[in-house]
């Protein structure tokens, strides 16, 4: 990996298809999500355990992305031969179950590549000019709510829909690293 965008760096584009026919076209790129406010991209799985205790409070930041005009898509770049959980068909069995955004799949995982992405559940905003703002976590305690002290994306989200320099536009994303294909 040597690649790896950070906040002030262009969000590398894509157009992926889409697990979740209920949200988005079958195919979704950069431009959808983003639109004219900006946009949450999170590199996501289906079997880690941060993802899995963090689902309940991920709707939560998907709509309150949606209530300020930005987009939200999770993005699936673990290699689905090692971890047969995140396989095409365990994807559109997860969305059918209650998911609101558009879940993507990165086969090939250039997109990973090309942001690169380290850990599922990990979390990128973009403004309507398509340059990163915020890198990073959502909360500091991802497997266990009852535990969160800061909650990182939702204060980036905060400080950019209000104009405000996002007052910590880098964090370490906590959760499992992601399954790369050899």
């Amino acid at each position: 990996m040597t690649t790896s965008v950070e906040p002030g760096n262009p969000a590398p584009k894509f157009n992926l298809p889409n697990a979740n026919e209920s949200s988005g076209g079958s195919q979704v790129s950069l431009s959808e999500i983003v639109g004219d406010k900006g946009g949450v991209i999170m590199f996501t799985c289906n079997h880690c355990p941060y993802v899995v205790g963090s689902e309940g409070r991920i709707e939560v930041i998907a709509e309150k992305a949606r209530k300020n005009g930005l987009g939200f898509v999770g993005i699936n770049s673990n290699d689905p031969i090692k971890y047969e959980s995140d396989s095409w068909e365990n994807m559109v069995k997860r969305a059918q179950r209650g998911m609101t955004y558009p879940y993507l799949h990165d086969d090939d995982q250039t997109v990973a590549i090309s942001y690169g992405a380290e850990r599922t559940p990990e979390f990128y905003l973009v403004s309507s000019s398509g340059v990163v703002v915020y890198r990073g976590r959502m909360d500091d305690s991802p497997r266990d709510p009852s535990h969160v002290t800061v909650q990182d994306l939702s204060e980036a989200i905060d400080d950019y829909v209000s104009g405000k320099e996002i007052s910590n536009p880098r964090t370490e994303s906590i959760g499992c690293s992601v399954k790369w294909k050899k």
